[in-house]
């Protein structure tokens, strides 16, 4: 009689422990989050409604998409207008321009626009992949993230302690053929988007030399506070990835649309992407490029972000066997301690972006 009671003692000692030490699914709602990656360009209330029913927060960025400084404006005043409206939910994170890079007042402009979203809220500046794999200047030649007319707004933003978040490069499989892709994603991405599928255009930089101008630039500026934005486009190993955490102690990455690379290496070596999330679990904010253009059915938006968010919590909270349309394999939950989950999914961009400084 007293060995059962000790057991049953023990079992129960043993739950307790691990109800403290990790969250389950049925955590998901209980649990402040924060999304530090998406994209809400419309005014209605559809993308914040959701993310308030599953306990998210959000920053909602910006993107240049080379098609002028009006763009960019009026992508801004959206950002402005929901975070006017849901400050309780929003952030903002800006960007500029830099289809007018040939002006002569181009720089002053930029600077000027920038003060000008800082001081109406914008926590952060994002730099896209057009710079290094789009925009040409008027002598021809691509922009690269390191060229030295850039140098002077990253000082800018460095004194003033605002965060660039860089979506720098591609994933590696944009160099690769289509059937050689480690992910289903890419490849339904880069079918539908020829032009940025570098494996058809050799005569565009190479991957290589879009994380080399990124890492020269941050050698250049080594007080920037830097977000690689897409996991800083070395999704594919993260012990590349750990090379770079350790040698730019200023950077930190979000995991955008680029968790499906994470299931990817989980199926060839779970515990060595585990102890990365662990070593590295200050420098890694939770995110997913979630959209709202105002144009999608409600329904099936509303259940896009359902499904993403709650397919991402079971991943790090639990170990079970799981599946996902981006990856051809069964993979399993990484099952991260409460500690870790807690700073990749709202401590991290508390500390990285500033975000909800004020709660």
């Amino acid at each position: 009689m007293k060995i059962v009671l000790c057991c049953l003692v023990l079992s129960t000692l043993l739950s307790c422990s691990e109800k403290q030490a990790y969250y389950t699914l049925e955590d998901f709602g209980k649990v402040e989050k924060i999304d530090t990656h998406i994209h809400v360009s419309t005014n209605r209330d559809v993308f914040v409604e959701q993310a308030k029913r599953d306990n998210f927060k959000l920053l909602n960025i910006v993107v240049d998409f080379t098609k002028g400084r009006e763009f960019v404006e009026e992508e801004f005043a959206y950002r402005l207008d929901q975070k006017t409206r849901h400050p309780e939910s929003f952030e903002m994170a800006t960007a500029f321009s830099i289809k007018e890079w040939d002006d002569p007042n181009w720089l002053d402009n930029t600077l000027a626009w920038l003060q000008k979203n800082i001081d109406d809220g914008a926590l952060a500046v994002k730099v896209w992949k057009n710079v290094g794999m789009v925009f040409r200047d008027s002598t021809g030649q691509l922009v690269m993230v390191d060229n030295p007319k850039l140098d002077t707004i990253f000082q800018f933003l460095t004194e003033r302690k605002i965060p660039v978040i860089g979506h720098l490069g591609e994933p590696k499989n944009c160099w690769l053929p289509l059937e050689e892709m480690s992910v289903n994603n890419d490849r339904v991405y880069f079918k539908e988007h020829p032009q940025y599928h570098m494996y058809k255009h050799p005569e565009l930089p190479t991957y290589e030399d879009q994380i080399a101008a990124r890492d020269r630039m941050l050698e250049k500026n080594p007080e920037l506070i830097f977000v690689g934005a897409h996991m800083g486009s070395l999704e594919w190993s993260v012990d590349e990835l750990a090379k770079r955490l350790d040698k730019f102690p200023n950077m930190s990455i979000d995991l955008a649309a680029r968790i499906g690379q994470v299931f990817f290496q989980t199926i060839e070596d779970r515990e060595k992407v585990r102890e990365f999330f662990i070593k590295y679990q200050d420098r890694i904010l939770y995110a997913t490029d979630l959209s709202d253009g105002g144009k999608d059915d409600p329904k099936k938006l509303i259940k896009e972000m359902h499904d993403t968010w709650m397919l991402d919590w079971q991943f790090f909270v639990t170990d079970d066997i799981m599946t996902s349309d981006r990856v051809n394999k069964e993979f399993q939950g990484l099952k991260l301690p409460k500690e870790v989950v807690d700073k990749i999914y709202s401590g991290n961009a508390k500390k990285w972006l500033n975000m909800f400084a004020g709660e």
